[in-house]
């Protein structure tokens, strides 16, 4: 009995340690696996949002980097088409992402991720008392808008011509950010912006709605370009601007839904 009892206490030994040998179980497959690098493209107007956005996404892909260069939508889709290196194009209108399509050089379809709409920044207290977009007509309003190629100025002379407005602008901008700066530094009485740049400058401008701004709505796209050399986090980054995420920070920020 006692060489029995033996007997059974030595194989449970074995079995602990055939148990202890066993090979660890394999990595979760839930761990995530998306690596790379990539540069967005994307309109002034997305500044914040995007910075934001970028952030978020390399905490969430710790793998990841996302550089980010913002200016006129215009002058954006002419360095890609001329050969800059991006990965990703978000422009403020349809027109100028078409062009990028024209040129064949977008890995997928287009996607509407926001829509925004002009408002009127003035200095704090409107010291030119404007009070409706016709004011912007008055020959003493130093008044600054974007230029025609750029999204938001192609909003402008929408507006223009639906509520018969013929406005004469002291400068004409290259992005939405150097209007508002325009503005916040003083040289001018008035400025078109849109709605999310006076919400995102906080006090250091006062918005004008103006009931004309709606003939004049602009819809964001945003696209994953082909040559990029980390196509799927571009794409990744598409997805995430316009899934939840994504679309709770342009809320936030004053962005209207596609």
């Amino acid at each position: 009995m006692k060489r029995l009892a033996l007997a059974a206490v030595a194989a449970a030994a074995l079995a602990l340690v055939g148990c202890a040998a066993q090979p660890s179980a394999e990595p979760s497959e839930t761990a995530d696996s998306l690596e790379g690098s990539i540069t967005v493209f994307a309109a002034a107007s997305l500044k914040a949002t995007f910075t934001d956005l970028a952030e978020r996404f390399e905490a969430e892909h710790p793998a990841t980097t996302v550089e980010l260069n913002f200016a006129g939508s215009s002058d954006l889709v002419t360095q890609i088409t001329e050969g800059a290196p991006a990965d990703v194009f978000a422009s403020a209108d349809t027109k100028n992402m078409t062009t990028l399509t024209d040129a064949a050089l977008n890995a997928g379809d287009p996607v509407d991720f926001a829509t925004n709409v002009l408002e009127i920044a003035v200095p704090p207290g409107n010291p030119a008392g404007i009070e409706s977009f016709a004011d912007l007509a008055d020959p003493d309003v130093k008044l600054v808008v974007c230029a025609p190629a750029v999204p938001c100025g192609a909003a402008t002379v929408t507006v223009e011509t639906a509520a018969g407005v013929d406005l004469a602008p002291v400068s004409e901008e290259s992005a939405v950010t150097d209007v508002l700066g325009k503005v916040t530094s003083g040289e001018a009485d008035a400025g078109l912006v849109y709605v999310t740049d006076v919400i995102g400058a906080g006090d250091a401008v006062e918005g004008i709605g103006f009931d004309e701004s709606a003939d004049a709505v602009n819809t964001y796209p945003i696209v994953a370009l082909d040559d990029s050399a980390a196509p799927d986090v571009a794409q990744a980054f598409v997805d995430f601007v316009a899934g939840a995420t994504g679309q709770k920070v342009l809320a936030a920020a004053g962005f209207g839904t596609p």
